[in-house]
């Protein structure tokens, strides 16, 4: 699963349905109508009709089916330039009653990738039932890529300062904080300005019209929440089943999303201390609030004098930190991970462990090529969709606060947001969550996310008002379906398969 890293994260230094599930009104345990929804072409804007009624092509590419098709670039001139996206199918064991579209999060993963993990990421119940299918969205994997960073750029910008302590250390982030943005610039590749949510949601329609579905059914997961919501918001007559499992919200700003999330990987920070201080290979010692303290020194420490490894690659503070908070995703499988990593530099010295685990979470070989467009990705899509407009003098007080709500990241974080201020680049179109009046939908939150806060879906399913809420009560993961609750699994496979939901209501499991 693709884990949605916040942007101050990743600038630190700088996850057709047969007649039976057709949309429709459902009440409390109810299975959907049957009436099937059957159009597939916005009439209002014809030019579209080439992409809806396009040819496509499947052919055999492992266990699954592949394609390409074609969108276009602008939808504001769909008789321009176009963009040629990737699609994959991994047909159902049984007989199918139609597509489950998948989206893993990112922005930037691989829902193609995803989709051929069918296996993996949904039951053995859906893989009977439902053909999954993944795109690319546009500018991300197999898709028409972007790129605007070379591999040495982005070693550059991971590795380099985030949490000034000087005025001069200050002066050189806010002069660095618009690298980024300037490089994608200067690639003068038009698809760059064409990566918003709005237009990955239209190309979704597209989609599922070429799949031969009236309607769409997603499972969305962290940054594929936002596909959903925004979907529903272009296309509510053509609204599925849809499960969206870590709910990201379209509507904040990019300063009330890192506060979120930075406060809430604190919550996670403590939960690993406090696992960690009941293992045999835990460097930490004390109570949780000494074991943090550590943490904190460890991290201060490197801020003078990174640790130097094998291949002369130095673990800076900002590389530490990145790392810290891409195993605080998933506890049974991160924080042994994690804690491997953490006892190697802490006690001995030895950063190579910690830099390994950062680089296989951020698609980095050995030989420091990076194996995807992820970040380059990552940056396009967040900052069309949520700009920073505040002032540097704003940025700088909204770090500082953080520091002290969310001492461990807060600095980082808070600093990192500057990385999409004067994006060069502005988003055609932008939605809002409106009240969802026909099909019901399910929601999803756990109760200790920390990419994805809970209140955030608590926020969303007020909002939408024919949503049930899910919520993993106790759970520490990013997302939860599959993640280790069988309630929650249950409730998704019924939801999926029978339509059963109660809208309105939360379910706690």
């Amino acid at each position: 699963m693709t884990r949605s890293l916040p942007v101050g994260i990743r600038a630190i230094a700088l996850g057709a349905l047969a007649a039976a599930l057709m949309a429709g009104c459902a009440s409390t345990n109810a299975t959907a109508p049957s009436a099937p929804v059957t159009q597939s072409t916005p009439s209002a804007i014809p030019d579209l009709e080439v992409f809806y009624n396009q040819e496509i092509q499947w052919r055999d590419c492992g266990d699954a089916d592949c394609t390409t098709f074609e969108v276009p670039l602008d939808y504001q001139d769909p008789k321009g330039d176009r963009v040629e996206l990737a699609m994959t199918k991994v047909r159902a064991r049984g007989e199918s009653i139609g597509s489950l579209f998948v989206n893993p999060g990112g922005p930037g993963g691989s829902a193609f990738n995803y989709a051929k993990a069918a296996d993996y990421i949904v039951s053995d119940h859906i893989r009977d039932s439902f053909d999954v299918v993944g795109v690319d969205p546009r500018g991300v994997g197999q898709s028409d890529t972007i790129r605007c960073l070379t591999d040495e750029q982005i070693d550059a910008q991971i590795s380099a300062d985030g949490s000034p302590d000087t005025t001069l250390e200050e002066s050189r982030l806010i002069l660095d904080a618009g690298f980024i943005g300037q490089a994608c610039k200067n690639k003068d590749n038009p698809l760059i300005a064409h990566m918003s949510t709005v237009e990955v949601a239209k190309d979704m329609d597209i989609a599922r019209a070429l799949v031969g579905d009236p309607v769409m059914n997603l499972l969305g997961k962290s940054y594929g929440t936002a596909i959903g919501t925004t979907y529903m918001a272009l296309f509510p007559e053509r609204v599925g089943r849809m499960v969206l499992d870590g709910v990201l919200p379209t509507y904040l700003n990019q300063l009330e999303l890192t506060q979120g999330q930075a406060e809430e990987f604190e919550v996670l920070l403590r939960y690993f201390v406090s696992d960690c201080l009941e293992q045999s290979d835990c460097p930490l010692t004390g109570n949780v609030d000494q074991g943090v303290q550590q943490i904190q020194q460890f991290l201060t420490e490197l801020d003078s004098e990174p640790l130097t490894g094998v291949n002369q690659r130095d673990l800076t503070q900002s590389l530490a930190t990145f790392a810290i908070v891409s195993y605080l995703y998933f506890p049974e499988q991160d924080f042994p991970d994690l804690r491997a990593g953490l006892n190697a530099a802490i006690t001995r010295g030895e950063p190579d462990t910690l830099l390994n685990l950062l680089d296989q979470r951020i698609s980095r070989s050995p030989d420091g090529r990076y194996t995807d467009n992820s970040t380059d990705a990552f940056y396009a899509v967040s900052c069309l969709d949520y700009p920073v407009t505040q002032s540097i003098d704003d940025v700088r007080d909204f770090a500082n606060q953080l520091a002290i709500s969310a001492p461990t990241f807060g600095d980082n974080l808070g600093w990192g947001v500057l990385a999409c201020k004067d994006w060069p680049y502005t988003a055609q179109q932008k939605t809002d969550i409106i009240a969802n009046t026909s099909t019901p939908i399910m929601l999803i939150g756990t109760e200790n996310d920390p990419a994805t806060p809970i209140q955030w879906a608590e926020e969303v399913a007020t909002k939408l008002g024919n949503a049930e809420l899910i919520v993993w009560e106790g759970g520490y993961n990013h997302t939860a379906y599959r993640e280790g609750s069988d309630c929650v699994t249950d409730r998704v496979d019924a939801y999926l398969l029978e339509g059963t939901i109660s809208p309105g209501t939360t379910t706690t499991c």
